[in-house]
């Protein structure tokens, strides 16, 4: 909460005042355009196509598809925004933002919490979406709605809480009162990978603090973000306080660009890989907006010799492969020390075999979806030929599947070295490199070869192994450029 907050005046420098600010109801009348193509059997209330700007369904000048990942199958053609359209949905924030900041903690409260009820009665239909347009399991899509429901739930309760504070001074006769006010316009860009839990997680937040929103979605799956919005207009949240503004891949550098230099904007909230964030800080530097960035992941997955091999290898099966790998904390390397190494590889690849399903997300059995895209396959398949060519053993899978061109086979090698493309990238996709170690100052150097992070797994049966973890923690970091020595 606190990283959304700040000091500062409703109207930012050197700027004309803003326009009125609109009522506190959403009034807008036009009919939105509607998705076909593989959506066509869900409420049609939920799939919306055009922009969502200060309380509006808006066409675009242009629009793009979106597929199915699975079948390939237009999904529907949805507004295709640029900069005018991105700087549109900005001023539209920054009005709301007006009006928004002086709404009691108590109907902020309130509005979220309606919002939340409403994804509760709708978690069937936007589950559908998030299968439809990224490819996850139906059972998963559903934990991951009730999942995103529920930041909407806790940040309406934490509306109410926040407290200023007074703090002693060297002066006898003197007090200082800290008082906490919503920072302005956050603009929000999201991943496909969680398109409903990583909107509410960002958007709760600063909804709850008194800050006005511009969600910009992946290309790949903005019917979740726009189905939100619609709900959020159901909930009564004013119009301009939440805007989605969805665009092709083509236009999503000019348009990340306008979100990081608007001068109306006062915060960027971004998760992606790193390559995209430092794009994004150079462009927020010149005006020096306060960020939050959660990039790259490589989680390392050590598994020490007093393990439980069985607990470990169910670990394994979850952290690993989780939305078909493609999740920031995957696991991404496997490091097992050598005397229980054989033991665990044996049983992860039959846990593989008999466990996980590849198919359709819609299909009951499939516990393995598509990737998300061919891109994302042929980084899998490069990773795999990169460390066979170089030793590595193929135990279980290893090739694209059947189905279809984004399907991989559940993948898992041995005899995997650090040296190997899999051991220092992010694969994003369902392949488990086991790399075997010796010693624990092994393992903490060869999960520290990294340079970033956001998660590390542990399997110890000795309680010894716990004060070395957080060194891992401390070392492995989100971005290269903050990465310093790992403690001796």
């Amino acid at each position: 909460m606190a990283t959304w907050l700040r000091l500062r005046s409703c109207r930012a420098p050197r700027l004309p005042p803003a326009p009125a600010a609109r009522g506190l109801r959403p009034r807008c009348s036009a009919q939105p355009r509607r998705s076909a193509g593989g959506l066509a059997g869900l409420s049609a209330a939920l799939l919306r196509t055009d922009r969502f700007v200060g309380g509006c369904w808006l066409p675009a000048a242009a629009a793009f598809p979106v597929h199915d990942p699975a079948s390939g199958a237009e999904l529907g053609l949805v507004a295709d925004c640029g900069v005018p359209e991105t700087r549109a949905a900005v001023r539209a924030a920054y009005e709301a933002f007006c009006s928004w900041r002086g709404v009691s903690a108590k109907e902020r409260s309130s509005l979220l919490r309606k919002w939340y009820d409403l994804m509760i009665q709708n978690k069937d239909d936007l589950a559908k979406i998030i299968t439809a347009e990224s490819g996850k399991p139906l059972k998963e899509a559903q934990g991951e709605v009730v999942y995103a429901a529920l930041f909407l739930e806790w940040f309406s309760e934490e509306a109410r809480r926040i407290y200023g504070d007074v703090i002693h001074t060297p002066a006898r006769d003197r007090r200082a009162l800290v008082l906490k006010q919503p920072v302005g316009v956050a603009a929000v860009i999201t991943p496909w990978n969680f398109p409903s839990a990583m909107i509410t997680r960002k958007v709760g937040a600063a909804l709850a603090a008194g800050c006005t929103v511009v969600v910009k979605p992946a290309e790949h799956t903005p019917f979740s973000a726009l189905a939100l919005a619609e709900l959020a207009n159901q909930a009564g949240i004013p119009p301009g306080v939440y805007n989605v503004i969805p665009c092709s891949r083509k236009k999503a550098k000019e348009v990340g660009e306008a979100l990081c230099t608007d001068p109306l904007v006062s915060k960027i909230s971004f998760t992606g890989s790193t390559a995209t964030g430092k794009i994004l800080l150079h462009h927020v530097a010149g005006s020096v907006k306060r960020v939050s960035m959660e990039l790259g992941g490589h989680a390392p997955f050590i598994v020490f010799d007093s393990a439980n091999v069985d607990q470990a290898v169910a670990g394994a099966m979850t952290s690993k492969f989780r939305n078909s790998g493609q999740t920031c904390v995957c696991s991404n390397r496997f490091l097992v020390q050598r005397g229980i190494h054989d033991s665990f590889v044996k049983k992860f690849a039959e846990a593989i075999k008999t466990n996980l399903h590849v198919g359709n997300g819609f299909e009951e059995r499939t516990t393995q979806g598509p990737l998300i895209d061919e891109k994302a396959v042929e980084k899998v398949e490069k990773h795999v030929s990169d460390a066979v060519s170089k030793g590595a053993t193929v135990v279980t899978g290893g090739k694209r599947h059947q189905l279809g061109k984004n399907f991989f086979e559940p993948t898992l090698l041995s005899n995997v070295t650090r040296d190997m493309l899999c051991s220092h990238e992010e694969t994003f996709g369902p392949l488990a490199p086991v790399i075997k170690f010796d010693t624990e100052d092994e393992a903490v150097a060869i999960a520290n070869a990294a340079d970033v992070g956001l998660a590390v797994w542990r399997w110890s049966g000795r309680p010894q192994h716990v004060p070395r973890y957080p060194d891992i923690i401390r070392c492995t970091h989100m971005h290269p450029t903050n990465r310093r020595q790992c403690p001796q």
